[in-house]
């Protein structure tokens, strides 16, 4: 697990100018990530990974790794604005929704984005209401069947609202076709947060095999593949990253006896993961507010899940530094908790942690991805600021935090004068 990029003292002197709760995100970190991602699939025809908007929203972000190399893959038409805000557009951008308004197609076709259609009745829509586009992709859904073959997938693939069956992807290739595409693309997702490199190869494999039968069914050239996302990140000290050298040797020998033997090298490979980039390089910083003992012994934070909500949703596990106190004897059982008027509103569940005081301040590891990006309002909590710890060591706010006329904004309250 990384090192924390702050020392106690530094964080006391940002929290003088910026009170906690906020997320702090280090640049230099998420650079280097960036680069090594590029590296390590540097054999790879036409490699790209196009950053998933929905895991961290923030354009300062999203620049940064536009600098890297890296498009935007979004789902609505914020997350398209704010890939046209920094600068991103054409195919830097892969637009994947589901359920799909018509703005939200006109303006992914006025961007020149690659749209990646989630249903086959969508072509038609796609055609009405924006128009087709010399490129078009298609989502995969690979159905029970198919899940028996291959490892890793995301519960069962035909419990999930995405994508096509396999009979309809032929046929969606076929009336696309017919209605004068020329370019093609053929995406999926079926892995979410994983650690087995073995998953990926074996995702891959899938997209290549489908790749070489698409070929010969419907004599159709396949211009890139996209795996998706899902590549996870190490969340407990003893978690180990996924072994991107490793993952991208076992996928070039697979790409090798599929793709290459049956004359379609070129083909190109690209990805559209957001949690593993970010993700270990956000951090949650929350000062203790209360501790209270009654029947379990609780730490309440100044921080809730408005702004980081997965422990919440998923129960997910979230390593959590003691920032002066990591080094200390691990002595007593806490639930760590907000102050949401929701039971299961808690950062953790009987962790084991130093003795805390009140003023404690809490470091929440990997909350770079999936942490702001799924916050909410609800009890009228506010979500908090966003800070970027840049690679001179200076800190700036690239976010403000909320403001109770903030979530007033929406409401006209002169209207309520007399209202009855």
């Amino acid at each position: 697990m990384n090192k924390l990029p702050f020392t106690k003292t530094q964080i006391e002197q940002i929290i003088k100018t910026h009170p906690t709760p906020f997320i702090i995100y280090d640049e230099k970190a998420i650079r280097e990530n960036a680069k090594h991602v590029n590296k390590a699939f540097s054999w790879v025809p036409g490699f790209k990974n196009y950053f998933a908007v929905k895991a961290n929203p923030n354009p300062f972000l999203l620049k940064i790794l536009k600098e890297e190399g890296m498009g935007t893959d979004c789902s609505s038409l914020p997350e398209l604005i704010l890939s046209e805000k920094i600068g991103t557009v054409g195919e830097d951008i892969m637009f994947t929704s589901n359920d799909t308004p018509t703005e939200e197609f006109v303006k992914a076709k006025e961007l020149g984005a690659v749209i990646n259609l989630d249903d086959i009745s969508h072509i038609d829509f796609l055609e009405k209401s924006a128009g087709i586009p010399d490129l078009i992709c298609f989502r995969y859904n690979p159905g029970s069947a198919r899940a028996r073959e291959h490892a890793g997938f995301i519960g069962n693939p035909e419990d999930a609202k995405y994508g096509l069956t396999h009979e309809q992807l032929f046929e969606a290739y076929k009336i696309a076709k017919e209605k004068g595409v020329k370019r093609f693309g053929l995406h999926t997702m079926v892995i979410s947060n994983e650690l087995n490199p073995a998953y990926f190869v074996d995702t891959a494999k899938m997209l290549f095999e489908l790749v070489v039968d698409i070929k010969k069914e419907v004599d159709v050239d396949i211009e890139f593949v996209n795996l998706g996302g899902g590549i996870g990140i190490p969340h407990k000290p003893e978690d180990k990253p996924v072994d991107l050298e490793y993952l991208s040797s076992q996928m070039k020998e697979v790409y090798d006896e599929i793709v290459v033997k049956n004359g379609l090298d070129g083909l190109k490979i690209v990805m559209e993961c957001g949690r593993m980039i970010t993700g270990p390089y956000g951090y949650l910083v929350s000062t203790v507010r209360h501790i209270k003992n009654t029947y379990k012994d609780y730490v309440g934070l100044d921080a809730c899940m408005a702004n980081n909500m997965r422990p919440a949703l998923y129960g997910a596990y979230h390593h959590i530094v003691v920032l002066g106190k990591e080094n200390d004897e691990l002595t007593h059982k806490y639930d760590v908790t907000g102050s949401l008027c929701e039971n299961n509103d808690k950062f953790a569940i009987d962790r084991i942690l130093p003795e805390i005081v009140r003023s404690d301040i809490f470091v929440i590891r990997q909350s770079g991805a999936h942490g702001y990006a799924m916050g909410f309002n609800y009890n009228g909590k506010l979500k908090s600021a966003e800070l970027l710890l840049r690679e001179d060591g200076s800190v700036v706010q690239i976010r403000r935090a909320e403001t109770v006329d903030d979530y007033f904004a929406t409401l006209d309250f002169d209207k309520l004068k007399g209202f009855l």
